[in-house]
């Protein structure tokens, strides 16, 4: 069995590619080294090593590969370019935090079959449906225990294999299955044989006993019956028809003689359940649903602190590439550091800082190619500016000729407004949000004194925070505010429209003198004061006004808090360091995962109003409060990944369900551990949480291998907003740590949703 079957295999450049190829891998200007690379007869992964006999090899699949540059697209390419021709040089983009592989070719042909080879395997792969995946799958452990590569499994191969695949099963009952699954005795599989093997293997009683409920011959769900089950476990009944239950047995049933009798087998019923229609995501919110056309400061916005940064604060590399992977991550607000370069050119890094400097001409052309790849829907380009008057002039320059029309440099219909425009109506803009003296429409004569700086408002919040026991922010971060004023050019001043940064005198202030384009940045320490301090009187400023918060000066490691405060008062901007994975990017990726992805959410209509009595700390107190009782039933997990690589060892894995939202709503429940099982651990444990502000609410699930000795090893996560939840049996399709798929890792769930009586 080839899941890819011959077609892929006989294109021309995917048998190039076989054959394999001695390609250059570039790290840096000073390290280039010849590598032989080739694909291998999966049709899906790539292998290479170095052309020295007894050096290891390195292998990656093509599901890994995000995206092919081609040419010299890289910063590490563009450092060799007068030595390699473009037409030899491309890049292979990884998913999440890899590191890019750099690669010349030694021709401009060779380099062409590789670029548009993996380009056909990964659309491949990214269009597989449910049963093809799990094929690939089930080849893939095929290849990996096959060690002899004879094309057969022995049974000791296929012991070895049970381990590698995370579950430690009974030899007794793995031989009976073996011996099954032998049907020439010949003592052991090919590959069609070992399908049937892990068909049995993969027999889930727990899919089988719900198919039983609604199948009334045992064998299979007649379309009434499958109608019947949408209907009551599903919730599906408003919106669901027989129709949509043919629909389903179309496109999910593998045996063409059930489509015929419109049924649906055990098999189908299984893959229906593991497709996204059967996903704890509603479909269709994963699409474009929002009302685009309210006002900016009535949406949550992804944004992104220190965007050019690949690790940490203090000595982290600078990077176009980062500012690519968070604007491919549906990021519309980056920030740009712009210090004084040496010849005049002026220069992105954390300043006073190791961090290494990058040209801000080239940011700017970054942003030129790739604001608009994920998301259609305005990028703000929040400025943190340190230079001079002179190198203003050169940025405002290279503003303008850059990005040209796509920079947003007048109002709209060249009225001063009373409210800011919509997402809709500034589609395939980029609009900078930075300190402007006068308003929009003004015309500025000559050079005038800034406000103070936003990194010195971070250093007066973070020291007003810092109990006794803390080094004062300048041992910590070498950057912590020197001067008072700075002075903006006149050409850079009037590229600033909507977004005129400006210091923030207290929402009394606001109220009556503050500009609905008037916007203000906060540190974490001053925004969690406020919240506490004054949650509606922040909810009502963030009605009209934008905020942005920041990370702490503290956070030298690139930590990040946790945003579900911020949006709880209704903060739009709540900027993290998307290059740390964790918690706080889950919850990140979680809330944005809606609306196509296009990083604008809509608050909910009770955050939306300048009079609205909304506040966190009291959610019950609101129009409309209509708490929920949501109930998860954890019955089983398939497929977990391993924690430990090493070839024994089985992990015990755990559940635990965390509700994020307003302070009432931080809850989590955790399921009892699972003995050496991570293949198909069955727990039938539900866990039971009150939600009172449903709006705001994230749901996460976190699988964690269970140690009694030391912290319990993530496993994986899925994280999504409550309101996009299905009732109903569904499979939680589980993320790694840097928020990518672990095909086919899942959760089986039965969730049900009620309101609070």
């Amino acid at each position: 069995m080839d899941p890819e079957g011959s077609r892929i295999q006989d294109d021309s450049d995917v048998k190039v590619m076989m054959a394999g190829s001695t390609l250059r891998k570039v790290k840096s200007k000073s390290w280039k080294k010849q590598r032989h690379f080739r694909l291998l007869e999966d049709g899906v992964t790539i292998w290479y090593k170095s052309r020295w006999a007894g050096r290891g090899h390195t292998t990656f699949s093509v599901t890994e590969v995000d995206a092919v540059r081609e040419g010299h697209q890289s910063e590490v390419l563009l450092s060799v370019a007068e030595e390699f021709a473009a037409d030899a040089c491309f890049t292979l983009v990884f998913h999440g935090r890899q590191g890019n592989l750099d690669l010349v070719a030694e021709t401009a042909e060779e380099a062409g079959a590789w670029i548009r080879g993996v380009r056909k395997l990964v659309y491949k792969a990214q269009t597989m449906d449910e049963k093809e995946r799990l094929d690939q799958w089930v080849w893939d452990w095929f290849q990996r225990a096959d060690k002899n590569r004879d094309g057969k499994m022995n049974f000791k191969e296929v012991r070895t294999l049970l381990k590698m695949m995370n579950v430690d099963m009974n030899e007794e009952h793995a031989l009976h299955l073996f011996t099954m699954a032998d049907k020439a005795e010949s003592g052991s599989l090919e590959i069609q044989q070992f399908v049937h093997f892990y068909k049995m293997l993969t027999q889930r009683d727990e899919v089988w006993k719900v198919f039983q409920d609604y199948s009334e011959d045992g064998e299979m769900l007649m379309a009434s019956e499958l109608q019947n089950f949408l209907s009551i476990e599903q919730h599906e009944e408003g919106r669901r028809s027989s129709q949509h239950a043919q629909q389903l047995i179309d496109r999910y049933e593998p045996s063409e003689a059930a489509k015929k009798q419109r049924a649906m087998t055990l098999d189908g019923f299984q893959v229906y359940l593991c497709s996204r229609e059967g996903s704890v995501f509603k479909p269709e919110h994963r699409e474009l649903h929002q009302d685009m056309s309210q006002p900016l400061s009535h949406y949550f916005i992804s944004s992104s602190h220190n965007t050019y940064l690949l690790e940490d604060q203090l000595r982290g590399q600078s990077s176009l590439e980062a500012y690519i992977q968070a604007l491919k991550r549906g990021c519309r607000c980056v920030e740009v550091d712009c210090w004084d370069g040496s010849d005049g050119e002026p220069v992105v890094y954390h300043g006073h800082t190791w961090t290494s400097k990058i040209l801000f001409r080239d940011v700017v052309s970054t942003l030129k190619e790739y604001a608009f790849k994920a998301s259609d829907f305005p990028v703000i380009l929040s400025l943190e500016n340190h230079c001079g008057v002179e190198q203003q002039a050169v940025m405002a320059q290279h503003l303008s000729h850059i990005l040209g029309d796509t920079l947003l440099t007048a109002l709209l219909d060249g009225q001063i407004p009373q409210q800011l425009p919509s997402p809709q109506e500034l589609r395939g803009k980029i609009l900078l949000k930075a300190k402007k003296i006068g308003d929009p429409g003004d015309c500025v004569d000559e050079t005038l004194t800034d406000e103070v700086s936003d990194d010195e408002e971070m250093a007066n919040d973070d020291a007003e925070s810092l109990s006794a026991e803390d080094p004062s922010p300048a041992e910590c971060l070498p950057e912590t505010g020197k001067k008072s004023k700075s002075h903006l050019s006149r050409a850079l001043s009037d590229l600033v429209v909507y977004c005129k940064s400006v210091h923030f005198h207290g929402f009394e202030r606001a109220r009556s003198h503050a500009k609905c384009y008037e916007m203000s940045s906060f540190s974490e320490s001053k925004a969690k004061r406020l919240a506490k301090d004054a949650g509606t009187e922040f909810v009502q400023y963030n009605a009209r006004h934008l905020s942005r918060i920041y990370p702490g000066g503290l956070r030298t490691d690139s930590s990040n808090y946790n945003p579900q405060d911020m949006w709880n008062v209704g903060c739009q901007m709540v900027a993290l360091n998307f290059q740390t994975a964790g918690l706080e990017m889950d919850l990140n990726d979680g809330l944005f995962r809606q609306n196509g992805g296009c990083g604008f959410v809509l608050k909910p209509d009770f955050m939306r109003g300048g009079a609205t009595r909304f506040s966190p700390e009291r959610p019950g107190e609101r129009p409309g409060y209509g708490p929920r009782r949501l109930s998860i039933q954890v019955i089983s997990g398939q497929q977990l990944p391993k924690v430990n690589q090493k070839e024994g060892s089985i992990v015990d894995p755990l559940v635990r369900v965390e509700v994020y939202g307003v302070p009432q709503d931080q809850n989590r429940e955790e399921t009892s551990h699972i003995n050496n099982n991570g293949f198909n651990p069955v727990w039938n444990e539900t866990l039971n949480f009150v939600v009172h502000a449903p709006e705001l609410a994230l749901v996460r699930f976190e699988v964690e291998d269970h140690d009694k000795a030391s912290r319990n090893d993530f496993m994986g996560q899925f994280t999504l907003p409550f309101t996009c939840i299905q009732a109903g049996y569904r499979h939680v399709h589980l993320l790694s740590r840097d928020g990518t798929a672990i095909t086919p890792s899942s959760l089986f769930v039965n969730i049900s949703i009620s309101e609070l009586t």
